[in-house]
């Protein structure tokens, strides 16, 4: 469990704006903006939900940054963040080769998630956890890399020495 971490994920209220903000003041892009990406099976805190999002994924080095925008009022954890903290740092991630085994790792330390569910591909998977009282609300997520790895792989080469040209690129599913 003691894996670098991976992503930064923020919840915000206006992912153009946002991604504005980080293209004009931190210099950090291009990004990839995914309007609607197709997420499945999504379970929180027990229960089916179909929660929407948006997100834009872009790297600094070899950290992702993730934003994330609500787009409904279907119960979910940045719903939930959201109405309780505001914008901000709502996760961070480490990347899993092996998900079952990390999972496994979390819960054989009494850990279970309370939010999971399919990510890009039904093949991939996602998961987060719980990891206090005293972290601002900020919880821990485990994301599967099946199917993504060359997909991070190209954001994070094209972030690499990137010349301000084409800041956020739009991805449809």
């Amino acid at each position: 469990m003691g894996s670098p971490i991976d992503q930064l994920g923020y919840v915000v209220a206006d992912i153009d704006a946002t991604m504005g903000r980080w293209l004009d003041a931190l210099d950090v892009g291009p990004f990839f903006h995914l309007p609607h990406p197709p997420l499945g099976a999504l379970r929180y805190r027990g229960e089916p939900t179909e929660a929407a999002i948006a997100v834009a994924l872009t790297y600094a080095g070899d950290l992702q940054i993730e934003l994330i925008q609500p787009l409904d009022e279907h119960p979910s954890p940045y719903r939930d963040y959201a109405r309780s903290c505001g914008e901000g740092l709502h996760h961070v991630a480490r990347f899993a080769e092996d998900f079952d085994a990390a999972v496994g790792a979390r819960a054989s330390a009494g850990r279970h998630p309370f939010y999971e569910g399919h990510g890009l591909s039904a093949d991939q998977r996602f998961a987060y956890f719980e990891v206090g009282s005293n972290t601002g609300g900020t919880v821990e997520e485990v994301v599967e890399l099946a199917g993504l790895g060359g997909f991070f792989d190209h954001i994070r080469l094209t972030c690499t020495g990137w010349d301000g040209a084409d800041p956020v690129r739009r991805i449809e599913f």
